[in-house]
């Protein structure tokens, strides 16, 4: 019956006295009998299997027996309400004073429909496997698959495909540095995999214009005084203080290497940070009238501009065609993501600057994984209840979407908007 019952009566049920689960019944059907006429009579129903099999759970302890009673109900709701109270009429179970009280009616569909949106939703995600990508999405994936494949090695050390034969190359601590500069496009990075610099990234530098980029922590500090020490240094780039380079976003990466500073000024700081702190990673004096500029370490060949767009020699020389500024705002944000119909997701720390961004499909494993955690979301997508529930789990304080679904339940710990709603209100 419960396969096919529309709602379960639950009850709670006390006696002053050790009664068992054949009393409880059989007091249900007495003292029911006759009281809403001949259409709701219990036995007609049960008979009928409008009414499923009284289930009871009794236990009795210090004389008193406590218990539950659950009733399938195939009935409408108005009939299923007024069967349900006619259960509190029950005063005597067996020989003992007794009461009923009706704990909830389940509506057993609505359950069953919650768990079939929940599975849809998995569905949707997983078991189409990318069906929903849009052909851009489809060609960045494809793009990305092979930029990792695309690492090599170099003398031993993981490194860019671009490493040997590039003008400029980007020297970083490890292989997930490396990996994470191919995802975005910069091919010309080499791992030095810890703080003992091998001899034959010295002699690369010898020969090459040399970016160290480096963790924004005492890590990253002590690689660079190694490195220094061996190796011919032209500029420094560092990630956010407390920041890796391998979880910073594309925006983040070229961000920090647009911010490179000339050796020279590192040099005379205490720590890397220091020194970026005092030129605020902008103030990069230009070099001498006679000296022709050298190419930007994180420039990939011109070959390969139209695969890496992010590359920054390209940002930083076109000084009459400077590259778009971060939004300060989170309606700039959500203009650059919602309005400009990116399809992506872009999550935000309290101050607006980007933490991450990519694919609107992946909004719910970038906001579960994202460390730090994201105060505010932008989401070119509709926003569904299972991305609402990570990010309520995770602490985000707002979210920003192209459209809402319908909620079963909307945490109040999150600021849920549409970006018409928000670009509408002014604030």
């Amino acid at each position: 019956m419960y396969d096919t019952a529309k709602y379960l009566i639950h009850a709670n049920i006390t006696a002053e006295g050790v009664v068992e689960r054949s009393d409880v019944v059989g007091a249900i059907f007495g003292q029911t009998e006759g009281l809403l006429g001949e259409e709701l009579d219990l036995r007609d129903l049960q008979d009928s299997s409008k009414i499923g099999r009284i289930d009871v759970e009794i236990d009795s302890e210090q004389g008193q027996s406590f218990g539950t009673v659950t009733i399938a109900s195939g009935l409408d709701q108005v009939e299923t309400a007024i069967l349900a109270a006619s259960l509190e009429t029950i005063e005597r179970v067996g020989p003992c004073r007794s009461q009923v009280e009706i704990d909830r009616i389940e509506d057993v569909r609505a359950a069953k429909r919650r768990q079939v949106v929940d599975r849809a939703k998995t569905l949707l995600g997983e078991a189409f496997d990318g069906g929903l990508l849009t052909s851009d999405e489809l060609v960045e994936e494809v793009r990305q698959s092979i930029r990792v494949e695309d690492i090599t090695e170099y003398e031993g050390l993981p490194a860019g495909p671009r490493v040997e034969n590039s003008d400029a190359i980007i020297v970083v601590e490890g292989r997930a540095d490396v990996l994470t500069l191919l995802q975005y496009g910069v091919k010309n990075a080499i791992g030095v995999e810890g703080t003992n610099v091998p001899r034959s990234v010295a002699d690369l530098t010898g020969e090459r214009t040399v970016t160290a980029f480096f963790d924004g922590d005492r890590g990253g500090d002590l690689i660079l005084k190694e490195l220094e020490q061996v190796a011919d240094i032209d500029y420094v780039a560092i990630a956010p203080s407390g920041r890796n380079v391998e979880d910073l976003s594309r925006s983040g990466v070229m961000k920090a290497l647009r911010k490179k500073i000339p050796y020279e000024t590192v040099a005379d700081a205490n720590t890397p940070r220091d020194a970026m702190a005092a030129t605020d990673g902008s103030t990069r004096p230009a070099p001498p009238a006679a000296t022709p500029p050298s190419p930007d370490p994180a420039d990939t060949d011109a070959r390969d501009t139209e695969e890496t767009t992010g590359a920054t020699e390209a940002m930083e020389r076109t000084d009459e065609h400077p590259p778009p500024s971060e939004p300060e705002t989170l309606r700039g944000h959500v203009r650059a993501v919602v309005v400009d119909d990116t399809g992506s997701v872009r999550l935000l720390d309290e101050q607006f600057d980007t933490l991450e961004e990519g694919a609107a499909s992946d909004a719910f494993d970038r906001i579960k994984e994202s460390d730090p955690v994201p105060s505010a979301v932008v989401l070119d997508d509709e926003l569904g209840q299972r991305v609402l529930d990570i990010a309520a789990q995770r602490g985000v304080a707002q979210i920003v979407a192209r459209e809402t679904e319908s909620f079963v339940k909307q945490p109040t710990s999150v600021r849920v908007r549409t970006a018409e709603q928000l670009i509408q209100s002014g604030s």
